[in-house]
């Protein structure tokens, strides 16, 4: 998998090259593993509902086809497009999420953090009274004292995925209010930052691309 560091770039025109480069790969195309962050920028995904969008003011909404409702995008947030194939890599789309999802964990790791999941909602999160802890997550309300800190949404067209998943490091996290993240209200979400990690935008996106390539090998 080839690691393409884009820096900050426009969320429209990525996006559209996403779409090309699916579009026009062959069997023997090799896969490609996209890291950048956008400037800020409202995406809804297929389902998504216009009520989940609050109040976006001045940032732009750019209605997307992966799936999903509506998230933000904006600087200091890391976001990874893995462009694969997934008929060659040998496993279904299940595992796929679940290993992007292994990847964020495991990034979260490295810092200190212990990534969990939630049923049914994609995405990891964290504890916010207890960023390191390992506790099991209590039963009921899902998002209970967790805040989200990676947001995942994919398009897999043809076997071969595009779009991806965002992680928050060090960004405004003021434009989530604006909307319900991920379709959910009253979510928190939560930064690398606002849990007491410090790090680089470039670190943490190495770091993350690194985890994602060994884990979505064959």
């Amino acid at each position: 998998m080839e690691l393409k560091v884009l820096g900050r770039v426009d969320y429209l025109p990525t996006y559209q090259a996403m779409a090309a480069f699916t579009e026009a790969r062959q069997a023997n195309t090799p896969d490609e593993l996209w890291l950048c962050e956008h400037p800020p920028v409202f995406t809804q995904g297929l389902a998504g509902k216009e009520d989940h969008l609050l109040a976006p003011g001045d940032i732009p909404v750019v209605q997307t086809n992966r799936g999903g409702q509506v998230t933000y995008h904006g600087p200091g947030q890391v976001v990874a497009y893995p462009l694969l194939d997934l008929k060659r890599a040998g496993y279904f789309v299940k595992e796929y999420v679940y290993r992007v999802e292994e990847a964020v964990i495991r990034t979260l790791a490295d810092y200190g953090v212990t990534g969990h999941r939630v049923s049914g909602a994609p995405g990891i999160y964290v504890r916010l009274d207890d960023p390191a802890g390992h506790a099991k997550l209590p039963a009921g309300n899902q998002f209970a004292g967790l805040g989200k800190i990676a947001a995942l949404g994919i398009k897999v067209s043809r076997h071969c995925t595009y779009h991806g998943v965002a992680f928050n490091v060090h960004m405004d996290l003021e434009p989530f209010s604006r909307i319900n993240p991920c379709g959910y209200p009253g979510l928190e979400t939560v930064a690398l930052s606002t849990i007491g990690v410090s790090t680089t935008w470039e670190e943490a996106a190495l770091r993350l691309g690194h985890k994602l390539a060994a884990l979505l090998a064959p």
